[in-house]
């Protein structure tokens, strides 16, 4: 049996659960699948600069923007989940009420520092703090690490008091308490998608792999890691 490879790159939001769909994959085909993620600037960044991928999967309007300037197929994006923003602190720390938009806002300006991330999560956060009226408040306190760097960790090592991530990337990090997803009337949801590379070599199988990360059979395991099936 000849085994060939398939590179799938993401972004950090779709790590865990694309680690355990390629295994699964994998063990029906006939190849490996080399999963990489990263940040999603630096995901985007890297198909831009000719890096060999297969398959990428990022937000749906970064695979837009990646499809449009002729780094992924023409009509191969796939919706794979959605998700969205959760709230969370180190563990035992106080854990502020954030179940409604004005608690939240009172816990975001009591806070000591805030943690957010570059990705969708981060860019959507912003808009809300200043339609909230306060960024010029906390902007002191923002805190935003470098992509690929989980807002989840910094929480944990007590460098942020108050985080804001992707649930997927908060709910398996030790050393933090998720308090919640952001109120319904504020949340935010971003739709995660998998699209073929252009210059895939193995555009058979890359296309393979797509259809069983968006099949019924990936179900379970997205929402094992806080996503919904798109």
């Amino acid at each position: 049996m000849t085994w060939v490879q398939v590179k799938l790159i993401s972004s950090m939001a779709t790590r865990e659960m694309l680690a355990e769909l390629a295994q699964q994959f994998q063990e029906m085909a006939d190849c490996t699948v080399a999963v990489t993620s990263a940040g999603g600037l630096d995901v985007a960044k890297r198909v831009r600069q000719g890096e060999p991928f297969d398959v990428v999967v990022l937000a749906d309007n970064a695979i837009d923007t990646l499809v449009g300037a002729g780094f992924l197929a023409p009509g191969s994006r796939t919706d794979l989940v959605r998700s969205g923003i959760s709230v969370a602190v180190a563990l035992g720390a106080p854990q502020p009420d954030v179940s409604t938009e004005a608690a939240l806002r009172r816990a975001v300006l009591a806070a000591t520092s805030l943690g957010f991330s570059t990705g969708p999560s981060g860019n959507y956060l912003l808009k809300l703090f200043q339609r909230w009226g306060i960024y010029g408040e906390i902007q002191s306190r923002l805190v935003q690490p470098v992509p690929g760097i989980a807002v989840a960790s910094l929480i944990a090592r007590g460098e942020v008091e108050l985080g804001f991530q992707q649930l997927s990337e908060l709910m398996h990090m030790p050393g933090i308490a998720v308090l919640g997803p952001l109120p319904p009337a504020i949340q935010s949801i971003t739709t995660f998608s998998a699209a073929l590379a252009v210059a895939s070599v193995q555009p058979r199988l890359a296309r393979q792999l797509i259809d069983f990360l968006a099949s019924p059979h990936a179900n379970a395991p997205k929402l094992r890691h806080g996503m919904e099936p798109a």
